[in-house]
């Protein structure tokens, strides 16, 4: 089975202990439902520079900025999506992109 990138985008952080506890507690929730599926849970990410053509560097974070990622194995990309339902993410506004890893040989 192919491995698929998840890309997670925006959403909002916890505003306390308590909130931040419950996040996580209904990530490993998802994730653990996920069973073997899961290569790597991934990470949440900080914030990001981007390089433009010409060498000029922004700040921002890019056009959609990412939040996170992990990878998962799935039969195709449909079914990969399917598997994104529940993801905490969604639950506070943020997006998750899919995207198959292309084995380079």
């Amino acid at each position: 089975m192919p491995n698929f990138l998840y890309v997670y985008h925006g959403g909002r952080m916890p505003e306390s202990k308590e909130e931040g506890a419950r996040s996580m507690q209904a990530w490993t929730t998802w994730l653990d439902g996920l069973g073997e599926a899961v290569v790597d849970g991934g990470h949440p990410v900080g914030k990001s520079k981007t390089m433009h053509p010409g060498g000029r560097v922004t700040n921002d974070g890019g056009l959609s900025a990412t939040s996170g990622y992990s990878m998962i194995k799935a039969r195709d990309i449909d079914d990969a999506m399917s598997r994104t339902k529940g993801c905490p993410l969604l639950a506070v506004g943020g997006t998750v992109e899919v995207a198959e890893i292309m084995e380079m040989n």
